[in-house]
């Protein structure tokens, strides 16, 4: 039976290399000219369309079965015969698509359709007009923005446009994703998630801004909902594509997420692939609340705050607006601190925005910068206002180049505003990572050993110490770990004694070799 276990497994595994073999295949052969970074929107966005359809008529034929209709199969009714289902599908899945927009039928008539592009793009208006008037308008809107099947890039003419499209439509159709009441959920998710990465590690510098590490965003899950089975809400004012929420969906199970997603995204091609992110995963319209805006000045999620779980990787050291802005100071994210962060430096200022969003029992578990750990002005004087209040659980030293776009060693800072002691666990992880391809990783033993050190919270030679926040107050409100946690010395230990004899032993060879080079040479030239 073990032996059973174990061969599905690896043949689970293998099956899932085989995909993301095929999948990145398709993300480099057919791009073509088209740079990779811009050609993602396409495989990403015909891949969500393929994944709606089929979750669309899985529902549909479910239902209709269960009622008897045994042999029911929407992709085969006519669009006329479908309109009679559209409101009530509509208020359940919050979008429609008749059977003639299907990912399978429009691929099937693909190569014979002239006007394919037109086909697709009136496809794609169709399904968020499907939602216009209803409660799930707002996160079906622009959710195609980003695939522009008229784009030049995809060929100088119709024609090649069409034939780029004919060949996306087949190689994304022909993805091994399994029957979708099988398994096509996770094999949805996971495909998207691997061509996340993917695309990141190779945007250079933009591919840290949208997307954080699985490992990483694993980790900051679980910190954030040790000793819980439950949260109420989750939130992160930066979401990228959505990779950090969608963890507690794997930690906890999305049911366990009692009222949903919730994040703010500046950036809108990154805005519409973290909705699209949480359609793949499954997370209904109506379990997820993804906002388009800058949360510093414009915060989308007022009526929803305070939130049990916060998890964030914000963008590291840009510039925002401070005190140019007077409405900055008065705003009840950031006055308790009675400074504002500097406005080439929003760090700091993100983390009083997350702390005044969390609830009295919530975590918030936020990578920084490691700047913010130990620089003087404002946010000194910022970190002060938290460890005097007692809001820092935490300080965790991540290993150097986790991150895409950055090799830097970053750091992730827990708050609490409900704690136990006037304490701050510092913890080293610097040296907890294994060398994966060309960046480092959190292996599943490194994330063990920090969330065990976090949940413990006790002093571990080399590792952890836990300090009184007067400590930290005398050292100037410093954060650094290295401060509090002595490093191991693993420089080798050296009897001079011992080295002396060697070196002489050395010494004496060398006198001998020479003595032997010299008889050799004489010999030869007296020759």
């Amino acid at each position: 039976m073990a032996n059973k276990i174990v061969n599905q497994n690896f043949s689970k595994e293998q099956e899932r290399t085989e995909l993301h073999r095929a999948i990145w295949q398709i993300a480099t052969e057919l791009r073509g000219s088209i740079d990779g970074w811009d050609f993602k929107q396409y495989v990403l966005g015909i891949l969500f369309y393929r994944f709606i359809s089929e979750n669309l008529t899985s529902y549909i034929n479910t239902d209709e079965r269960r009622s008897g209709k045994k042999d029911f199969d929407y992709t085969n009714l006519s669009d006329k015969e479908a309109e009679f289902g559209r409101a009530d599908t509509v208020k359940e899945k919050g979008f429609y698509i008749l059977p003639s927009g299907l990912f399978v039928n429009v691929r099937k008539n693909a190569r014979n359709d002239a006007n394919l592009n037109e086909t697709l793009s009136n496809v794609f208006s169709n399904i968020e007009n499907s939602a216009k008037g209803s409660s799930s308008e707002d996160d079906l809107k622009g959710l195609f923005a980003d695939l522009d099947v008229n784009s030049a890039k995809l060929g100088n003419n119709v024609e090649k446009r069409n034939q780029k499209l004919v060949k996306l439509l087949e190689a994304i159709g022909d993805l091994r994703l399994g029957d979708y009441a099988d398994n096509t959920i996770d094999a949805f998710g996971d495909a998207y998630e691997f061509l996340m990465t993917m695309y990141a590690s190779n945007a250079g510098k933009s591919g840290g801004e949208f997307y954080t590490p699985q490992e990483v965003s694993e980790l900051l899950a679980e910190i954030t909902t040790v000793g819980k089975k439950e949260v109420n809400k989750v939130y992160d004012p930066c979401c990228g594509s959505g990779s950090l929420l969608l963890k507690f969906a794997k930690v906890l199970g999305k049911e366990n997420v009692r009222l949903g997603f919730y994040g703010q995204e500046i950036n809108l091609t990154t805005y519409n692939l973290c909705r699209i992110n949480m359609f793949l995963h499954d997370i209904n319209y109506n379990h997820f609340d993804i906002e388009h805006g800058d949360t510093l000045t414009d915060p989308k999620h007022w009526d929803d705050e305070p939130f049990d779980a916060i998890v964030s990787n914000p963008p590291y050291s840009i510039h925002w607006d401070g005190d140019s802005n007077p409405l900055m100071i008065n705003d009840p994210r950031f006055s308790p601190a009675g400074v504002l962060a500097p406005k080439s430096k929003a760090d700091l200022a993100f983390t009083m925005h997350m702390l005044s969003w969390l609830s009295t029992s919530g975590t918030a578990a936020i990578v920084e910068f490691p700047g913010v750990l130990y620089r003087s002005g404002a946010e000194q004087k910022i970190r002060k206002y938290l460890i005097d209040n007692n809001y820092v659980d935490a300080v965790i030293q991540l290993p150097p180049d986790l991150f895409f776009g950055t090799t830097i060693a970053t750091c992730i800072v827990v708050l609490k505003k409900s704690k136990k002691d006037n304490k701050t666990l510092f913890i080293d992880a610097s040296v907890e990572f294994v060398r994966g391809g060309n960046k480092n990783k959190l292996s599943e033993e490194n994330r063990k050993k920090i969330l065990n050190a976090f949940i413990v919270r006790k002093d571990m030679e080399h590792f952890a110490k836990i300090v009184d926040n007067k400590d930290i107050a005398k050292n100037d409100y410093n954060f650094t770990v290295s401060s509090y946690v002595i490093a191991k010395d693993n420089r080798e230990i050296v009897d001079i004694n011992e080295l002396n004899i060697e070196i002489a032993h050395i010494v004496t060879k060398q006198r001998e070799l020479r003595t032997a080079i010299d008889k050799i040479v004489a010999n030869i030239e007296g020759k």
